[in-house]
């Protein structure tokens, strides 16, 4: 029996697509970017899990599909009833709304940037050798005025033609060519600055003569000698901790549903552990790529890496021993080409377990007896390539019931032609004429928190210093913690200063200890946001950066921080919207947005090819237990690990003492 949760067949996009075309006449064939399942609404669901764990009738909840498809150049939406096979709505969406890029027309970009009259001339003007040939990176076309065409802009670069992987980063060309996606019409030819400040191209002599590839891949980087690195194996002759039973998954106390989707690549949805509700729903919601190069065209380059092409869409095949170690369980996804027929990605998310070191542990001084507990963590991880780079999203769960959302960034700049000689002011030369320019990588993340219920609140707590001098404090040493609601659909300002402390609390749930409201805390460092100017489009439309905490009420299909329709956006129709300042937010049906933002001033050592740069977030109990959860968890011994000397020698070392029994 199908799951409301499930992820959608090919059987269901098969149906979707098929009633959408056989509603329209043979001249108007329509061009499908998206179609995945639509969320059942939350009422219908709460009562469906409800009779779930309690083992009564379930009730009946159809599947609906939603598709994203043009008719001609118009945008449409359709919503379609799987179960009945009936097209629910069709709507043609207001005019200059686009739609995610799909990678067959991207391809198709790729292939007229090389083939076009225009561009071919442009190419035989560089006098190439042979073993040199003409790459092309199409990106969204970002925006700087209203557009009501679709468009896509490409950037052209050189790599070696003697090796497929060569790095075409490396050496980016000074045209640019602008295209109609749905048509295929030349739209215009940018040049590229590649001077100093208030300067355009100061070498444009031709031919091309220069070809100073940076190279990455192992055929063509030049290291002769590679490290010695011996074997570090990661073995679970048992076989893993962790169950799956469709797509539900149970580990160490927790349970909940991993669900791979088109756009958001990975959805969490009925978090429990230890038999009590912690999050409904937790997914990404949005990602932008803001871009500081002041010069035009790089000026529009700004990409939605969710709502401009999909994190699913784009998902990687993940691999045993590289993407993840130990016992791997992988969910696949799919997604629609552009005639409405499955697309079948393999292996697009892997779970797994990882150590990560101590979980706790005390040695009593008097008695040199220790209790020592290591910390075993389940790992969902997703990995999509969006054109340069690499994101890997983890959801970390551990032993005492936090969840870490880590956000792993490596790839390859996306790099701009740089003269010789030349530096400026929002870029770092990360090789011979090649600029990174500065940007920055704002995630947002949803969390519709269901905190021993679904009417929750949330609050911060600021650490204050007492009032010096006074009865309460004649040491002047005293502090304490200060808390305000958010009562009001809006944001948590940062305030490092004062500790602030936001928390996700159930005002009707009372620790038995602590005598307040159980809680889960949001444990995010201040970092810098959105650089852009608010006057910008980079800022119109993605509101949601401006911020890092923002409550809104919950309304089904609410879904995406900078709105449904980023490409070529206006303004943010999300959270922007949303956090009006007049809904009731407090002890009700909330979410929470998390954005996730690190400003990239790129360095040499990013390139060609970059280290994983590592950001989390973590959301953790706090007051939610009346003492430690994970004090049932066996002892660590070597018995259990297994772990041996190293060869020069043992020596005289204390081995782990528990008065309970170990492992």
């Amino acid at each position: 029996m199908t799951h409301p949760f499930d992820p959608m067949t090919d059987e269901e996009m098969l149906i979707t697509s098929k009633l959408i075309k056989d509603s329209y006449a043979a001249s108007k064939k329509p061009h499908f970017l998206q179609i995945d399942r639509l969320d059942p609404p939350k009422k219908d669901m709460i009562r469906y899990l409800e009779a779930e764990k309690s083992g009564a009738p379930l009730p009946f909840i159809p599947r609906v599909l939603y598709a994203i498809f043009y008719i001609g150049e118009r945008l449409h939406k359709a919503l379609v009833n799987t179960t009945y096979h009936h097209v629910i709505v069709d709507q043609e969406l207001e005019e200059g709304t686009q739609g995610p890029l799909l990678p067959e027309d991207v391809a198709d970009m790729e292939q007229l940037a090389y083939n076009h009259p225009i561009c071919k001339a442009e190419i035989a003007k560089l006098k190439l050798p042979s073993y040199v040939r003409v790459v092309c990176d199409p990106w969204m076309n970002g925006v700087d005025c209203v557009e009501n065409k679709l468009l896509c802009q490409c950037y052209m670069y050189l790599a070696d033609a003697r090796h497929s992987e060569s790095n075409h980063y490396s050496l980016p060309l000074k045209f640019s060519p602008v295209f109609e996606m749905l048509t295929k019409k030349f739209v215009r030819m940018d040049y590229l600055p590649s001077g100093g400040v208030g300067e355009g191209p100061l070498n444009d002599t031709l031919p091309w003569t220069k070809f100073p590839f940076v190279e990455y891949h192992p055929d063509l980087n030049g290291e002769t000698k590679i490290r010695e690195l011996k074997p570090l194996i990661v073995e679970q002759p048992e076989g893993p901790s962790f169950s799956v039973e469709g797509h539900k998954i149970k580990w160490q106390g927790w349970e909940f549903y991993a669900i791979p989707t088109v756009r958001e690549g990975l959805v969490l949805y009925d978090i429990h552990f230890l038999g009590r509700s912690i999050i409904y729903r937790l997914s990404m919601s949005e990602m932008t790529v803001p871009y500081g190069d002041p010069r035009a065209p790089f000026h529009r380059k700004q990409a939605f890496d969710l709502g401009d092409c999909g994190f699913g869409t784009n998902a990687n095949r993940l691999a045993l021993g590289c993407d993840c170690l130990g016992v791997i369980k992988y969910f696949d996804n799919r997604r629609t080409n552009r005639e409405g027929e499955p697309q079948f990605i393999p292996n697009t998310i892997c779970l797994h377990e990882q150590d990560y070191g101590l979980l706790y542990k005390h040695v009593n001084f008097r008695t040199l007896k220790t209790v020592v507990a290591r910390r075993r963590e389940f790992v969902v991880q997703t990995i999509a390539t969006v054109a340069n780079y690499e994101y890997a999203i983890n959801y970390i769960f551990d032993q005492v019931g936090e969840i870490k959302i880590q956000v792993r960034a490596t790839g390859i700049l996306s790099t701009m032609p740089l003269d010789e000689g030349v530096t400026v002011p929002w870029g770092t030369n990360v090789g011979p004429m090649v600029l990174a320019s500065y940007h920055q990588h704002l995630l947002s993340f949803r969390v519709d928190p269901a905190l021993d219920g679904h009417n929750n609140t949330v609050c911060y707590d600021d650490t204050l210093r007492m009032e010096p001098n006074t009865k309460l404090n004649p040491h002047n040493v005293g502090f304490y913690t200060k808390r305000t609601y958010v009562e009001k659909a809006g944001y948590v300002e940062q305030s490092p200063f004062t500790n602030r402390a936001p928390k996700i609390i159930n005002e009707h749930v009372i620790n038995k200890i602590s005598k307040k409201p159980v809680a889960y805390k949001i444990v995010m460092p201040a970092r810098q946001l959105m650089m852009a100017d608010p006057s910008s489009y980079n800022a119109k439309r993605a509101q949601y950066a401006q911020q890092q905490i923002w409550v809104t009420k919950y309304r089904d299909n609410e879904l995406y921080a900078a709105g449904e329709f980023t490409n070529q956006s206006q303004d943010d129709y999300g959270v922007g919207k949303w956090a009006n300042g007049t809904d009731n937010v407090r002890d009700t049906d909330n979410v929470v947005w998390l954005t996730i933002g690190f400003t990239h001033i790129p360095k040499c050592e990013d390139f060609p090819v970059m280290p994983v740069e590592i950001h989390e977030v973590g959301i953790t109990p706090f007051g939610f237990f009346e003492k430690n959860p994970a004090l049932d968890l066996p002892q660590a011994s070597n018995a259990f690990n297994k772990s041996e000397y190293f060869p020069e020698g043992k020596k005289e070392v204390a081995s782990c003492c528990s008065s309970k029994p170990a492992l």
